[in-house]
């Protein structure tokens, strides 16, 4: 398990720190210098191995889960984190979606982390489900899965409240778990589908935000050509974007470098990809100067440890 955690938190972290420089950069113009390895500054003028808010609010969640489940402890290191830095590469805060800030400002203003994320279909960014991974470790024991969707529905929804946005965190902690079972890549992404299929057929949901699901609960992802893979900043880009470039690799390098390279919401793409990949391939698996080279690399084992424990 320890493994497992590491493997996902340095492979979010050093995926979000390769696409950093880069964020925003188009496909095309990547394709003709394509990121390879760190590299400093860009387009956020920070130095190489330094992730972005996708990993610190990652880390935020991890940090509160070792305590136990409390929402408004995650809410509050939110809060944290975007007054202060917590949990930031290096002190200070330089990247933060409008839906992330508009949430955060109203829990600082006193509203309950229940009812603070936006609800409208407007506000369906990726910055739950960029964060969302150590909810999978957590809630891998769970046997209802009822319960599982409420828990991701809960820390989804302190920022993003949106349906859209809780089942894009459903589906990829769901995929997770799969992985965490030691499943291969196909079978944990049937096993995925499978579950959420069939609890998506017990729900009210509305049809259509279901059906916008379809290329991934109906289809095999990794099957597409990359020209029909999004990767702008839309929650729904993300999910697909992470899951193809995860599924359709062999490594843990190919999956990062090809998310990375996709363009756009680059080290969102990489930090959900590589969580993934660094989960299933393990932590031994990402290249050493990578690791080394992250910012807070002491900071992060050291948070890996005290989560492996609490989910032991």
């Amino acid at each position: 398990m320890e493994d497992q955690i590491k493997g996902a938190f340095f492979g979010a972290a050093v995926g979000d720190a390769l696409g950093v420089p880069v964020e925003f950069k188009s496909r095309s113009s990547l394709s003709n210098n394509p990121v390879q390895d760190y590299i400093g500054y860009g387009t956020w003028n920070q130095p190489p191995g330094t992730f972005s808010d996708d990993s610190s609010m990652l880390f935020c969640t991890a940090e509160s889960l070792c305590h136990g489940f409390d929402l408004t402890d995650i809410a509050n290191r939110f809060v944290r984190w975007y007054c202060f830095g917590y949990w930031s590469a290096h002190g200070t805060v330089f990247d933060i979606g409008n839906a992330t800030s508009g949430a955060i400002d109203r829990l600082m203003n006193g509203t309950s982390p229940l009812i603070s994320g936006g609800m409208s279909e407007t506000n369906n960014g990726n910055g739950s489900l960029m964060r969302i991974l150590p909810m999978a470790f957590y809630t891998q024991s769970e046997p209802d899965i009822a319960i599982r969707y409420d828990l991701i529905k809960q820390v989804s929804g302190i920022t993003h409240y949106h349906l859209r946005s809780i089942l894009a965190c459903f589906i990829y902690t769901e995929f997770a778990i799969g992985l965490l079972k030691q499943l291969d890549k196909s079978a944990a992404y049937e096993r995925m589908q499978e579950l959420v299929n069939q609890f998506i057929e017990q729900q009210s949901f509305s049809n259509r935000e279901v059906s916008l699901f379809n290329r991934i609960l109906h289809n095999d992802i990794s099957q597409l050509d990359e020209n029909n893979i999004r990767s702008s900043g839309y929650v729904l880009d993300t999910l697909e974007s992470s899951l193809w470039c995860f599924t359709a690799s062999s490594s843990y390098s190919e999956c990062v470098l090809k998310a990375v390279n996709l363009g756009e919401d680059t080290d969102t793409t990489a930090t959900v990809a590589g969580g993934l990949a660094g989960l299933f391939y393990g932590y031994q698996a990402i290249p050493v100067h990578w690791i080394q080279g992250v910012a807070k690399r002491e900071e992060i084992e050291d948070l890996a440890q005290r989560f492996a424990l609490r989910c032991s």
